[in-house]
């Protein structure tokens, strides 16, 4: 938007705000306006600088940067669920082959090929979660899931007493 095409709004205390707080930057896809915001007048250019750092430093993750120098380890969780964001091929062969072997293990269940030893078919899944962990899945299910899944999901975490209680 051409901040300086309506002429009769630029004396406007409001246009004046919102082109003096408004952040863009294409380049990371984003913009931000913090006119309405109540912020010292100088956020914008401090949050610039920041988000600038904030996404380099996201994409050096992506790109395999070190995260833990102390292990000397790449942070990859979210490679799992695009593996073409993984730094290498080899990582990215590993991924795919995993999860490929996770969605067979699941549909010999669902076809039960794989049975435990004294019933016909699955019918539970526990999920534990240490620290909140169980917390997206449980999330994610409750906004997802339906009255026809396959199998009865129970969660169980550490940070959750009540939903030890009821399992």
């Amino acid at each position: 938007m051409n901040h300086k095409q309506n002429k009769g709004m630029t004396k406007s205390v409001t246009w004046q705000n919102f082109q003096q707080h408004y952040l863009d930057l294409p380049e990371l896809g984003m913009a931000l306006d913090t006119s309405r915001m109540n912020v010292p007048d100088k956020l914008p250019n401090e949050l610039e600088m920041l988000f600038r750092n904030a996404f380099q430093q996201m994409q050096n993750l992506e790109k395999g940067g070190i995260a833990n120098p102390d292990e000397n380890r790449m942070v990859g969780h979210y490679w799992l669920r695009n593996p073409e964001l993984a730094p290498s091929t080899d990582i990215q062969t590993v991924i795919s082959s995993t999860l490929e072997k996770i969605q067979n293990f699941v549909a010999e269940i669902h076809r039960n090929k794989i049975q435990p030893q004294k019933a016909a078919s699955f019918r539970n899944v526990l999920l534990l979660g240490i620290g909140g962990s169980a917390l997206g899945p449980q999330f994610v299910l409750g906004a997802l899931g339906s009255g026809t899944d396959r199998m009865q999901f129970y969660f169980l975490d550490n940070t959750d007493p009540d939903g030890i209680d009821q399992v």
